[in-house]
């Protein structure tokens, strides 16, 4: 029995095209995707697809109209109207994430209804349609961040829990509409409604109506479907910890390869390049690209090749013997592989500064995405520090903020940023930068509203107001889960290939450890967790695709042989 409601839209004009969101199929274009798929009737009210479903079909209008719904049955806000030679969908249907609007048929007419499978194979084979197809998918998902669709988070943004689930949201790239206790005046109604107390936020409200209260990072990534479904298997080929740009370049490459691949990720894919909002010296990209575009089309292509990834999920442990490494996971699950590729990066440094913990994630942040962009809009913001990633934060906050200062520990931006950059930055006349100096102090009332700065060579203080500090200062490795397991420089990023030395290399048995293989053989280290590592995108992917080659070679050694589970 067709499901159906009362049409929605009425009267209302078709969405006008945005940045590439809501492109026209040609003719040629229909005629391939009908060989694909079947035509079929719809009626006015028919829904084609509703929030809170796991996945649904690729439809292309072929007449009439179909509207594009958050809330639908509820607060039937209308988010799009799609017309003629239109197509329905964003991310979700290529990444496997539950569905958070629903389409409806406004007036009767025509659709091409196309299996996912074959949607992926049209992907694969058609240049031209595979990328009008991702980027209006891209598109659209950036339209909806701003906008605020998708699932309901209820809570205090001075609340630890609240910052949490809000960080691993907006990482994820996931649409949310945020309620603040403090300052929305329909929260109580709302909370009264849901039958839940102050006390009981943060909440989640999926689309599909499952109301969480306080969730773990992992219970709230399988309410949305973040990752890959179901526990990792017995024993693959090679485990990935970590999808930043080493990571997935190595999930990517191995599955395509034929290896089993299990990949594992603590927050988010991407990793630091994820939240950059502008790339500019990325090979191929001559205008730029965003890390969100760059590692979410990596997401697609490992999937594409049939790499599974487990998110959220942080690794916790390892437990090692010769051709078998498992990896305790957060959320309980044991990922177990022949071989390991660790890509966990590094975590950023915070400020040595009184009071940082009461603003972190209210006025502090570690990050600049489209998230914390529209937090601090036409605010007075500060970015610390004087690497590639702050000057990307500042280019890019400069465009939402009322002012931008960059401030910087020494006297010369092209020290640690690169000139390209440093050339933008100097040009952009909503920046101010700040040099010689350091953040001394944090000011607010719970909520940040300045900084104190102190000049590095007199001592001198001045204050500058600020809503909102974006902090760029380096990082240290994400391996303390390895409890020293694995031999480490003085700053503990993993020691790989000829650099593993005495009494590190004594499980090779008087072999050497591969290039990238760290002190245990089968475990491998790229990206910024290894020491001495090249801090650029393109190296990461480089060593993430070059890994692979040494996972073949170690895998045909008798030092990881192993009896098959």
């Amino acid at each position: 029995m067709t499901d159906r409601v009362e049409p929605i839209g009425a009267g209302e004009p078709e969405t006008p095209e945005r940045d590439g969101a809501f492109p026209r199929l040609d003719e040629g274009q229909r005629e391939r995707l009908r060989k694909m798929g079947r035509v079929r009737e719809v009626e006015a009210g028919e829904v084609l697809f509703r929030a809170g479903d796991e996945t649904t079909e690729f439809f292309v209008v072929e007449s009439g109209a179909v509207a594009i719904v958050q809330g639908l049955g509820e607060e039937n806000r209308l988010i799009a109207i799609h017309a003629a030679g239109r197509f329905l969908g964003e991310m979700s249907l290529l990444i496997g994430q539950r569905l958070y609007l629903s389409g409806v048929v406004r007036d009767a007419g025509e659709v091409i209804q196309i299996p996912l499978s074959k949607l992926r194979e049209i992907i694969d084979e058609d240049r031209a349609l595979s990328d009008m197809i991702l980027g209006a998918f891209m598109a659209r998902r950036s339209i909806l961040i701003d906008v605020g669709t998708g699932l309901k988070l209820i809570g205090s943004r001075f609340s630890p829990d609240s910052r949490r689930l809000r960080e691993l949201l907006a990482r994820n790239r996931m649409p949310f509409q945020w309620i603040d206790l403090d300052r929305d005046e329909h929260a109580d109604a709302l909370l009264t409604e849901l039958a839940i107390e102050p006390s009981e936020t943060p909440v989640a409200v999926t689309a599909g109506g499952e109301v969480l209260r306080n969730p773990d990072n992992a219970e709230l990534g399988r309410a949305i479907g973040l990752g890959s479904r179901g526990s990792p298997p017995p024993l693959c080929d090679v485990v990935v910890v970590g999808a930043g740009p080493a990571g997935l370049s190595a999930a990517l490459y191995a599955a395509s390869e034929g290896l089993d691949v299990q990949g594992v990720e603590a927050v988010a894919s991407g990793g630091q390049a994820g939240t950059s909002a502008r790339i500019e010296n990325y090979l191929g990209f001559p205008a730029g690209v965003s890390g969100s575009e760059l590692t979410q089309r990596a997401t697609v292509q490992a999937g594409k090749f049939g790499a599974r990834l487990n998110v959220p999920a942080a690794a916790v442990a390892l437990r090692s013997e010769p051709g078998r490494h498992e990896i305790e996971l957060s959320n309980g699950d044991t990922a177990t592989g022949r071989t390991v590729i660790v890509a966990t990066g590094a975590q950023y440094r915070r400020l040595d500064v009184a009071r940082l913990d009461e603003f972190e994630g209210t006025g502090v942040y570690y990050a600049a995405t489209q998230a914390e962009a529209q937090l601090c809009a036409d605010d007075p913001v500060v970015v610390v520090g004087g690497g590639n990633s702050a000057g990307q934060a500042a280019m890019f906050l400069s465009r939402h903020a009322r002012d931008c200062r960059l401030v910087i520990r020494g006297g010369d931006l092209s020290k640690s940023m690169s000139r390209y950059l440093v050339d933008q930055v100097e040009r952009n006349e909503w920046i101010e930068v700040v040099k010689d100096a350091q953040v001394a102090e944090l000011h607010g009332d719970r909520e940040l509203d300045g900084i104190t700065i102190a000049d590095s060579r007199s001592g001198e203080r001045s204050q500058l107001p600020a809503r909102a500090l974006f902090v760029f200062i380096g990082a240290s490795p994400h391996t303390e889960w390895l409890d020293g397991q694995l031999a480490t420089d003085r700053a503990g990023f993993l020691l790989t290939g000829r650099d593993v030395g005495g009494e590190s290399l004594v499980e090779y048995d008087g072999e050497r450890p591969l290039f990238l293989e760290t002190s245990r053989p089968g475990i491998f280290a790229v990206g910024d967790v290894h020491s001495s590592s090249i801090k650029r995108v393109s190296s990461a992917v480089g060593e993430g695709s070059m890994a692979v080659r040494l996972v073949h070679q170690r895998l045909a050694s008798p030092v990881t042989e192993s009896t098959p589970v």
